[in-house]
């Protein structure tokens, strides 16, 4: 083969690359392309898509995530379960839990871990929505029962800080300390609901070597 003929191969062949990247990046869907709810530009666009397509949290029907819905006591331990591999479990004696609903496992596992309890009454409140300090305390549990280093964050740091209920303190500075939650316009609102969006960003974290 001559030196033009090879030349000439080479330069179909770039064209060729060139073309098929292009390509690819038109077939590519951007963060929260597949739910019409998700906007590309939204703060949580790239966590819904990581946890999503790992199989950690799914849409709530009709193409949409419900970013901003309420997480519940069900969807949070759920989505930690699936995290820790859906590992199997027993039945739980909470009289709100019954067998074979889509929690009922995650549900015993993270009762039987320590990760989340029930009331005290016999019920686990499935359907509830967690607060932010409730989620700290399950994330808090979960660093304990995957061995993974545990943080101290300074809460004193957010004006409210102190509002922390005191079951929840060594879940909240270790969620602020691990990066997992952060607070907005210097608070924490540990008593508010945790949004869909909320915990997308906090599982796309955890899935983070630096973090988890």
């Amino acid at each position: 083969m001559t030196v033009q003929k090879k030349s000439a191969g080479r330069k179909r062949l770039c064209r060729l690359l060139v073309v098929l990247s292009c390509t690819a990046m038109l077939l590519t869907p951007a963060f929260g392309a597949s739910f019409t709810d998700v906007s590309a530009k939204a703060w949580y666009a790239e966590a819904v898509s990581e946890v999503t397509n790992a199989g950690l949290m799914a849409g709530t029907g009709n193409g949409k995530f419900s970013p901003n819905t309420p997480v519940t006591r069900g969807m949070a331990v759920t989505a930690l379960w699936h995290l820790a591999g859906a590992p199997s479990a027993e039945g739980t004696s909470f009289t709100d839990v019954p067998n074979g609903m889509w929690y009922t496992t995650a549900v015993a596992w993270a009762a039987q871990k320590g990760i989340a309890s029930g009331n005290g009454k016999g019920k686990f409140s499935p359907t509830a929505a967690v607060t932010r300090e409730q989620l700290a305390a399950f994330l808090y549990q979960y660093a304990r029962v995957q061995g993974l280093d545990t943080a101290k964050g300074k809460l004193n740091a957010y004006t409210d800080g102190k509002t922390v209920s005191k079951w929840a303190v060594d879940g909240m500075e270790h969620a602020v300390g691990a990066g997992l939650i952060s607070g907005s316009a210097g608070k924490l609102r540990p008593q508010a609901s945790t949004t869909r969006a909320e915990l997308a960003v906090v599982l796309e974290r955890l899935m983070t070597p630096a973090v988890g």
